[in-house]
Parts: C-alpha cells; sequence; structure tokens
C-alpha cells in the first residue's frame, strides 16, 4: 500500500525510509561532508532526506544569491514540532544566509477555515515565538500571504495555466477549491523570492517536515514550466522527521493534549510529559533485566530534537535505557528538568518580543 503525504492531515510516519523510495527523495547521508552542516537535526538525522540541497549548497559556499524560506500555518499554538522550523532558520540565519516566514494565513482561512482576525493574532504569535527562538529581525523578513502586492499574486494566476487537476489528484488526492488555492499559493510562497523586486533570489531552500513534500513536488514542476517565461529554478528542500505527539501520533496544534506547546505553564508541559508514551518493558524487573527500547520512545525523540545539546550527552541517555541502568521514571525526571529550562527561558524572551511584534511585519489590511 503507498504511503499518502497529505499536508493538511494529522497523520503519524513510521517508516521514512520508505518515503525515499517512493517519493524520490535522496538521502541526506548525501551532503553530509559540507562544512556547513554541522547542526545536530543532520547528525542526527532528524534531517534525513532532501531535493537538490547539494545544488543550493554549491550556490552557498560559490558566494551566489541564496535564501532559506518556509512557512508556518497560523491555527493553535506553536509546539516543540513548530519549534523545529524555527531552530533550522536560526540555523541557516547564523551561517549568513538570509531567511524569510511566511504566515499562510490564506490557507488557514480557506482550508482550516478559522476566523480570520484569530488567524491574523496568531500570526503575530508565530512570529514572536521564531524571534524568541533566536531568528535576528535584520537578516529576516515575516509575511502574511494576503498582504503581498500584485506580482506575488501575479504568480498564482500563471501558474493555473499550466497544471492540470489530473496532476494536482495525483499529487494531493481529495481536492477542493481551497485546497487548489492554498497549493498554488504556496507554490508563489517558495518562488517568488526569484523575482529581481523580491531580492533575485535564485537558490532558495525550503525546510519543512516531510509531510509538505507534495507542495515541494508541485512547485518544482512549476519552476520547470516557467523556466522560460519567467526564469525560475527549481527549490531545493530539506525534511525533517516528525516529532510525534506524547501518544505517539502526530504532534499537531489540533491536538493539545498530547503536545507541548512554548507557552504552556512548565507544570503543565512537565505532567504532559511525565505521562508520554515510553520504550519501557512491562515491569522495573523486566526493565533491569533486558532493558528498554528507546527507538519506540517519546521522551527520547525530545532528548534527540530539542533536550540533549551534544552528543555524548545523547548517547548517555540511549545507553542508560538499554543496559536498563535508568528506568523510565527516572528518565523523565530528568527531561522534565531539561524542558522546564528551556520552557522558562523561551517565555521570557517571547513575551518580550510580543509586546513590540507589529513593527516587524505588515498586517493584512482586511
Amino acid at each position: 500500500m503507498s504511503i499518502v503525504l497529505d499536508p493538511w492531515g494529522h497523520i503519524a510516519i513510521e517508516n521514512y525510509e520508505r518515503l525515499l523510495v517512493e517519493f524520490g527523495i535522496r538521502p541526506i547521508d548525501e551532503v553530509l561532508n559540507s562544512y556547513i552542516i554541522n547542526h545536530k537535526y543532520f547528525t542526527r538525522r532528524v534531517i534525513f532526506g532532501h531535493r537538490d540541497f547539494n545544488q543550493w549548497l554549491n550556490a552557498y559556499q560559490s558566494g551566489g544569491k541564496v535564501a532559506v524560506l518556509t512557512g508556518l500555518m497560523p491555527s493553535g499554538d506553536p509546539h516543540l514540532g513548530t519549534a523545529m522550523v524555527y531552530e533550522e532558520l536560526r540555523f541557516f540565519q547564523e551561517k549568513g544566509v538570509f531567511v524569510k516566514m511566511a504566515i499562510a494565513d490564506a490557507e488557514a482561512y480557506a482550508v482550516r477555515r478559522e476566523d480570520r482576525d484569530s488567524v491574523v493574532k496568531k500570526g503575530l504569535d508565530f512570529i514572536a515565538h521564531a524571534l524568541a527562538w533566536g531568528i535576528n529581525p535584520d537578516n529576516a523578513e515575516f509575511y502574511y500571504q494576503t498582504s503581498m502586492d500584485s506580482s506575488y499574486y501575479r504568480l498564482i494566476q500563471l501558474f493555473s495555466r499550466k497544471v492540470s487537476e489530473a496532476e494536482m489528484k495525483a499529487i494531493y488526492g481529495d481536492l477542493s477549491p481551497a485546497k487548489i488555492m492554498a497549493a498554488l499559493t504556496q507554490a508563489a510562497d517558495i518562488l517568488h523570492l526569484q523575482l529581481d523586486e523580491y531580492g533575485g533570489f535564485k537558490y532558495v531552500l525550503v525546510p519543512v517536515g516531510v509531510d509538505q513534500d507534495p507542495h515541494l513536488r508541485l512547485t518544482r514542476d512549476l519552476a520547470d514550466r516557467f523556466e522560460n517565461e519567467l526564469a525560475l529554478k527549481r527549490p531545493a528542500s530539506i525534511y525533517h522527521k516528525l516529532l510525534r505527539g506524547l501518544d505517539g501520533g502526530k504532534m499537531s496544534k489540533s491536538r493539545p493534549e498530547y503536545a507541548i506547546h512554548l507557552t504552556d505553564p512548565p507544570d503543565l508541559a512537565e505532567k504532559k510529559l511525565m505521562n508520554a508514551l515510553t520504550g519501557g518493558r512491562a515491569t522495573a524487573e523486566e526493565q533491569r533485566r533486558l532493558g528498554g527500547e528507546p527507538w519506540k520512545c517519546i521522551v527520547f525523540e525530545l532528548y534527540t530534537y530539542h533536550l540533549a545539546s551534544d552528543e555524548n550527552e545523547l548517547r548517555e541517555v540511549y545507553n542508560d535505557c538499554v543496559s536498563g541502568r535508568v528506568l523510565c521514571g527516572q528518565c523523565k525526571r530528568r527531561a522534565a528538568e531539561k524542558l522546564r529550562a528551556l520552557l522558562v527561558e523561551h517565555q521570557k524572551r517571547y513575551y518580550d518580543f510580543r509586546n513590540n511584534v507589529e513593527k516587524y511585519v505588515e498586517k493584512p489590511s482586511f
């Protein structure tokens, strides 16, 4: 049975290796010899695949005009899965790369059917969290889809000519007018940076969760079809694994009880973590004898994605688990302390930025 990637759904993905085969995503190991690749998401294979990242890296290393762009859906509240995108933007910005972040308010209104005023307010919240995570506004740009000017919207109109309904159904499955609009708008988000008036960045990298790959496949096809007419180039992309929810399903803003949100009170976040699914055995005696299974454990995922700062620490957590030296309760308490520290520090910065975030973005006029 084929895997279906639904950018609007809530499925959990079990087999990432299979995605490489079914969708032609290249393994990230191909490019790990580049000097820019020194972030834990690469070394820990949290980022596991790419499309044309090698070409983007060549342009970066030779002084070409490169940028990184991604978008966020302003529904629900940002959580630790959202923070993975912030972390990737922050990393590339530290390398001197211009970053741009779209607030997908048109998509949230049309596809998610979110209240318009709520979408605009939540967009400000997502930007404040991005700034608090460490993205420097001096070398970044934030925008709402519905605040863009005519050239951006002209791209959407032009793109509609060179894609068929059958192609879009093959990529997305069930369609609606709102989903067609959202998909073409996302293509404009990804490709508009190549136009001269938006900076002329011919090498654009899009870091996303792998569930968003359908948008990249459509956009790359459209870039090919407009290569002569608009001098567009295929965007590159990197794909990170999806941080699972605390119950083992997909961590989603629409499932708040199974997600750790960036504004959760630390006591609540600790309580959620202490109830998370682990890779522990049925009894303490059995776990001491056989060891735990960290590859099944949500808490170990949190260490891998956010809580373990270096490889020695992560290796120690792993070895303590598989040897049975540390049981799940003790491991969770250690993780809870680290999570509390992360949230307390982040929330201090977030509330500072939240009070003046409107100076960093143009809000939609209606």
